[in-house]
């Protein structure tokens, strides 16, 4: 189920149960409402008692809590440590509207790393250590691009076979970085999810979410 279908499930449930709070017969106490919310009540039921009021909130705040749930970025992962949301398009196949933008650039990785690579990055800020982004996304023929310019990592040189790169999967980021950032990095980045994982290639690090 994707995050509109939840959203829209959890809406139901919302009206649904807020139809359920609703006294059927008039309340000896009551205090009237000229408040109304489209979608939520009934025509007509204006009144409620000071427990139904406090039923309908703690039954909204719930109903909303678990929309909130229903939107959580979804991390599961293939047997072969691919997003399982990207498998089917394949390595460097992978359409802009199903990634997410890094925020503060204009690269873009699988939704998760996206994010996580965007806290990494503003807690880096926050303690002074610049971090810039030179590349995330990689489609194929970009990486067919790179292999041409800069050979390939197993003949010496820097670039992956094309269709087989963790930049096609939306899993990799490349990144520029001084002495004292790249120091950060290395104390710090596997607390976001993000390793160092090509040797000769201290700018690359890859993306895995937490396994628990």
């Amino acid at each position: 189920m994707d995050g509109i279908s939840a959203i829209q499930q959890r809406i139901g449930e919302i009206s649904a149960t807020i139809a359920s709070l609703q006294p059927t017969t008039q309340p000896t106490s009551s205090v009237t409402s000229t408040a109304s919310l489209t979608g939520l009540f009934s025509t007509g039921a204006t009144t409620a008692t000071a427990t139904d009021a406090g039923s309908f909130s703690a039954a909204l705040a719930s109903a909303l809590s678990g929309a909130t749930t229903a939107t959580t970025l979804d991390t599961t992962m293939t047997a072969d440590g691919i997003p399982a949301a990207l498998a089917s398009y394949g390595n460097g196949l992978i359409p802009e509207s199903a990634l997410a933008t890094i925020p503060g650039s204009s690269e873009r990785m699988w939704a998760p790393a996206a994010e996580a690579a965007g806290r990494m990055i503003g807690d880096a800020a926050a303690a002074g250590v610049t971090i810039g982004v030179t590349d995330g996304y990689r489609d194929y023929d970009s990486q067919v691009q790179v292999a041409a310019e800069k050979g390939l990592y197993r003949e010496g040189g820097l670039a992956a076979v094309p269709g087989t790169s963790q930049h096609g999967w939306g899993l990799a980021v490349d990144l520029r970085l001084d002495a004292t950032a790249q120091a950060w990095m290395r104390e710090h980045a596997g607390a976001y999810g993000f390793t160092e994982a090509v040797a000769r290639e201290p700018w690359h690090w890859e993306y895995a979410p937490p396994t628990s």
